[in-house]
């Protein structure tokens, strides 16, 4: 199907009509134990036909990609806004839906096709048995690997003009080891669970490297069975890179999405503890903090230069100098809110809408080296890799789990602590940001996970971020 002249070819008496045509396959193999349990494929293709008709856009979507399909989803996308009109809380125009002409394609230095499946199986079964090379191997009672690799297309023209083409290669991969010694389990993964996602080829499974991984996590889930309790006590808390993914994530990502705040996500993925009149005026952290959405980074795993409204990417600051400057919202969001916001309409497949979304949303490097961080400290707990986490509605009231931890004692690492886990409120803990740690300690991790959105769309996010230390925070230990 040629997008364009199909287009062309609509009978729909609309102010505006997009195409967003959506290809995408993704192929999964998961090892356990060195044992294969998984080797599968799933491939998706459709068209999301949208349609701006009195002031209201109304979305009909199909796979079945000849013109009378096409004709018959238009149809019912402008009946659907034409019925909404009645009710709407925002009448939109154009401007929401500017005209964008482009292309992007996510960097690779190993095609997909450059590595067989056996080759690929091989690599699992060895970085299952690499986690088992420490010297009391038999502790390790499960190890598993798994990669997904996920090819897209989509490509969006609409009657302003538009016309953009995005390809994305896309890797996930997850190693972990869950070690037990009576009745002490322990488990370590890569960095945390599908933590490791990037815009790339096969590049990121180079064997050498993902094998020492491998055999570091191995080592760790075994110290960590004898390891002493993590303390409970207010304190420094040194987050490393993987654990801060999370930590924006959670306590600035979410609550800054304009369509939340606007009270569109309440009754499903909750409200935010941000209102309207904070952009501009809330200290939301320590002058070190500073936000950026930045879908331009290379390789970070919600990179595109344009959205799925067509409107152009670009870095723009969130929070600079820890005030609070701009929302994630879209120009839909823009327009009902009056807060300035950037280019994260996101829909997660051809049949969905674009909603507000995260994409990268990165802490700008500081000037300490980790080595520094810690030196700086007399007493306090170096965290790493999230376990697990839960956070109220209004995303301010957090508590994290980690999986790995180190006690700090007259600035020097002294013992592994096992069971770590870290409690706050999100202005009062950014507030409390001490130091930021410099671009060698910066590193990007992400989720292909992140939920939102009735009907539920789940979406991949990208976080760049350094090692931070905070002070005065709740530290605590126990499974909990």
């Amino acid at each position: 199907m040629e997008l364009t002249k199909a287009l062309a070819q609509l009978d729909l008496n609309a102010e505006w009509v997009g195409l967003r045509e959506l290809k995408e396959t993704a192929t999964a193999r998961y090892f356990r134990d060195a044992q294969p349990q998984s080797n599968g494929r799933t491939s998706s293709h459709g068209v999301m036909v949208e349609v701006l008709a009195d002031g209201q856009f109304g979305y009909a979507s199909t796979n079945r990609l000849d013109q009378g399909s096409l004709q018959f989803a238009a149809e019912k996308a402008y009946q659907q806004a034409i019925a909404a009109a009645k009710w709407s809380v925002h009448k939109f125009t154009t401007a929401a839906r500017p005209k964008a002409v482009g292309q992007f394609c996510s960097p690779c230095q190993k095609p997909f096709n450059s590595l067989s499946t056996a080759e690929i199986s091989d690599l699992l079964v060895q970085i299952c048995e690499a986690m088992k090379t420490t010297d009391r191997h038999n502790q390790i009672v499960r190890t598993s690997a798994y990669v997904v690799s996920t090819e897209t297309e989509s490509r969006l023209v609409s009657s302003s003009g538009s016309d953009v083409y995005q390809k994305f290669g896309l890797v996930s991969t997850d190693y972990n080891a869950t070690a037990q010694d009576g009745d002490v389990i322990q488990k370590r993964s890569d960095n945390g669970s599908l933590a490791r996602n990037s815009q790339a080829g096969w590049e990121v499974l180079d064997p050498e490297l993902v094998i020492e991984r491998a055999r570091q996590i191995g080592t760790q889930a075994i110290e960590l069975l004898t390891a002493d309790e993590c303390p409970t006590t207010t304190t420094n808390l040194l987050l490393a890179a993987d654990q801060m993914l999370l930590q924006i994530h959670e306590s600035v990502g979410h609550p800054l999405e304009l369509d939340r705040i606007l009270g569109d996500e309440r009754n499903y993925a909750g409200s935010s503890f941000i209102k309207l009149a904070d952009f501009g005026q809330l200290q939301y952290g320590s002058p070190l903090m500073n936000i950026t959405f930045d879908p331009t980074v290379s390789g970070e795993f919600a990179s595109y230069a344009y959205d799925d409204t067509g409107a152009a990417a670009e870095k723009q600051y969130l929070i600079k100098d820890g005030l609070l400057l701009r929302g994630l919202g879209s120009l839909e969001s823009q327009a009902r809110s009056g807060v300035a916001g950037v280019a994260n309409a996101r829909a997660n497949s051809w049949n969905r809408p674009a909603i507000d979304r995260m994409a990268n949303i990165n802490l700008e490097p500081g000037n300490s080296s980790v080595a520094e961080m810690i030196a700086s400290v007399d007493y306090g707990v170096y965290m790493q890799s999230n376990r697990s986490w839960s956070i109220d509605d209004y995303r301010n009231k957090f508590q994290f789990g980690c999986e790995y931890a180190q006690l700090i004692e007259n600035g020097q690492i002294t013992k592994t602590l096992r069971n770590p886990n870290y409690r706050g409120i999100t202005n009062q803990f950014w507030g409390g940001l001490k130091m930021v740690g410099d671009r060698d300690s910066f590193a990007t991790y992400g989720t292909p996970y992140c939920g939102k959105g009735e009907p539920n769309q789940v979406i991949r996010v990208g976080h760049g971020t350094p090692a931070c230390l905070f002070e005065n925070i709740e530290v605590f230990g126990g499974n909990g």
